[in-house]
């Protein structure tokens, strides 16, 4: 007995919509397996990240700060940091966003 062109064409659409599928999932682990083996991959912009460490560089202004491990962080001026807590060699606990290309502090913790 012969099948229709009709279920031929829906024995075709089936198979594809399961195949489909499975080459995306395939290609995004890929892809994410060769994000990681290069170390820190970038989160999409306008994502929460953390970073901690010692700051090794604080520009005059206040509003630009260097860690010990090269991260540079613009603070904003709607962050709020006491006078004197930001200086050299102290620890600071940092959660950013990544905007214009910059890591901008969205909130800032002096660590005693």
């Amino acid at each position: 007995m012969r099948m229709n062109t009709v279920g031929r064409l829906f024995l075709i659409l089936v198979a594809l919509l399961v195949a489909l599928p499975m080459g995306w999932v395939s290609e995004s682990h890929a892809q994410a397996g060769a994000q990681g083996s290069q170390g820190m991959s970038s989160a999409p912009a306008g994502m929460q990240q953390e970073v901690q460490g010692a700051i090794k560089s604080l520009d005059p202004s206040g509003r630009m700060l260097t860690l010990d491990d090269g991260t540079q962080l613009t603070i904003p001026p709607t962050i709020n940091v006491p006078k004197g807590m930001l200086k050299e060699g102290a620890m600071v606990k940092a959660s950013f966003e990544e905007r214009g290309g910059e890591k901008v502090v969205t909130s800032l913790e002096v660590q005693r």
